[in-house]
């Protein structure tokens, strides 16, 4: 039995090591079976670094849609308005203030990257749920573009999808001529829809998502506090023999709470230890805070990785305050995380002021026509270069604490 695990373990090594390579791999497979199956006859085109689809029908099938719920989609795209502007405020204080974090409270800094496949997303695994999200993020988000556009009475031409390698874009192109001719507000409806049903989306499931242990490791403590009952460390099963928590005088039970001051709520709380340092572990035993200074010893797996010498408990031990709904497939819950994440993610990124993004025609939508063409050019440009830089600089000194880190 530990051989074939181990067997398991060492082939998704390989996978994950050579990920990069299999996507590429993968591409050429998809390029290949497309022209073979001649697509291109079908709305698709095809190139060595993109497949593009194209579907001309888009738009009957949005009206139909939108004959059978006409106000609640005024109410959305009324709401897009006025989240359009609150998503924006709220992607620049973020950005902005992470990066005063990095050096004024490097501790409360939020580490960021860029989710491609193959070079930041290395684990088979956060491939597989980051390519089944994606096509359910991307059908919410064009699908209330085009319905709103439909509603504002802005003719969709084409609407599909298109990858990049590994790469995804899905898209509605309205009619340039009728989208130009259409009023102020609703260009920003059409805008911001997109963006608006990522967030609604996200923030849907997260309240669902609420009566999962897991979720607890991706909120705040003020939200994790009211919602889970926190745990109050992370159990000892065993002490191993010979170890450095034995010399120190651990013992099976023990909680531990703290490690080097920081605290422990979860295994994944633990930091990484250097073998041979001294570090101070605080337990709480019979109702009482005991401390030890515990001598870390080398992983007969790996020598540069420390161990305190336990064999600790591995769940993550919230508990939901909502605890109607029982949770008992760990990879559904995990592929519905990802799908949360990405989800209200791509929504308040999208709003960022950049030129391939939702918030830079938001903006110019804004600007347009209200002052001269030439100022208008002037002002986008900036915008777009301190956006440009903003985000970069966010993702900089995120490598720059932890090098290159992916996931």
């Amino acid at each position: 039995m530990h051989r074939a695990w181990a067997g398991q373990q060492l082939d998704l090594d390989i996978i994950t090591q050579n990920s990069i390579i299999y996507v590429l791999i993968a591409w050429v497979v998809i390029v290949v079976a497309a022209k073979a199956v001649r697509l291109d006859r079908h709305g698709f085109s095809i190139t060595p670094y993109s497949l593009t689809y194209k579907n001309a029908s888009v738009n009957s099938v949005l009206v139909r849609m939108l004959g059978r719920t006409r106000r609640g989609i005024r109410v959305f795209a009324d709401v897009s308005v006025v989240a359009g502007f609150l998503m924006m405020g709220f992607a620049f204080w973020f950005l902005l203030n992470n990066v005063s974090n990095f050096f004024v409270a490097q501790d409360e800094f939020a580490e960021l990257t860029v989710l491609i496949p193959g070079v930041t997303l290395t684990s088979a695994t956060s491939i597989m749920y980051f390519l089944l999200s994606i096509p359910i993020v991307l059908v919410v988000h064009e699908g209330a573009h085009g319905i709103v556009a439909a509603l504002e009475r802005i003719k969709i031409k084409t609407g599909g999808f298109a990858i990049f390698i590994a790469l995804f874009a899905g898209f509605v192109e309205p009619d340039e001529d009728e989208f130009k001719k259409a009023k102020r507000v609703s260009k920003l409806r059409v805008i911001g829809a997109g963006a608006t049903s990522n967030v609604i989306f996200a923030l849907v499931l997260g309240a669902i998502l609420l009566t999962n242990p897991l979720f607890a490791i991706v909120l705040p403590d003020p939200i994790r506090e009211t919602f889970y009952e926190l745990p109050e460390g992370v159990l000892v099963l065993s002490v191993i023999e010979g170890s450095g928590a034995e010399g120190a005088g651990m013992l099976a039970g023990d909680i531990i709470t703290r490690i080097n001051g920081g605290e422990i709520t979860t295994p994944l709380d633990f930091p990484q230890l250097e073998p041979g340092e001294v570090a101070e572990v605080e337990v709480l035993r019979s109702g009482q805070y005991v401390s030890f200074e515990v001598l870390i010893t080398p992983s007969p797996d790996d020598p540069e990785r420390g161990l305190v010498g336990i064999m600790r408990d591995n769940s993550l031990a919230y508990k939901p305050v909502l605890n109607f709904i029982e949770w008992n497939d760990p990879a559904f819950s995990m592929f519905l995380l990802w799908l949360w994440m990405i989800s209200f993610f791509i929504g308040i990124i999208n709003m960022l002021p950049l030129p391939i993004l939702d918030g830079g025609k938001f903006v110019h939508s804004i600007l347009d026509e209200r002052i001269s063409e030439r100022a208008v050019t002037v002002i986008m440009i900036g915008t777009y270069v301190f956006t440009f830089v903003l985000f970069v600089l966010n993702i900089a000194l995120s490598y720059l604490k932890s090098g290159w880190f992916t996931i």
